[in-house]
């Protein structure tokens, strides 16, 4: 299985989503972990929610910095926009997806930004799976 780590700044939006979806979609071909450079240590109550609404928790998943993740090479890092804030982890490939801070989006905007995390997840497993073939 490919590692892949998804991090934005405080890890408690976008990227606990892409986490969510991967855990979700990439059973057998991906290991998913998610952190932050500046972690808030929740994950927000309106990302929870709107992962439910399509049916994936992740109530039970903690906001958490990089000191909490295994060691060793990853084979893929998405960064979600924060920039300089993202320190140097080695890794095979990387990705930025620049999306948009949802923290104090209203529910519609939110959802088009977990939307958007979903089809890049999505295509990002695909990817990842014709690869292994």
């Amino acid at each position: 299985m490919k590692r892949v780590l998804f991090v934005c700044v405080q890890n408690s939006f976008r990227s606990q989503m892409a986490e969510g979806f991967a855990r979700q979609l990439g059973k057998g071909i991906v290991e998913p972990y998610s952190a932050g450079s500046q972690p808030s240590g929740i994950v927000s109550p309106k990302a929870i929610a709107a992962m439910k609404e399509l049916d994936i928790d992740i109530s039970s998943h903690k906001s958490k910095g990089f000191d909490a993740l295994p060691e060793g090479e990853w084979d893929v890092i998405v960064t979600m926009g924060c920039g300089d804030a993202c320190p140097f982890l080695p890794a095979k490939m990387r990705l930025d997806w620049d999306l948009p801070e949802p923290r104090n989006m209203p529910p519609t905007e939110l959802n088009k930004v977990r939307d958007e995390i979903h089809r890049r997840v999505t295509q990002l497993i695909q990817d990842l799976a014709q690869r292994k073939k």
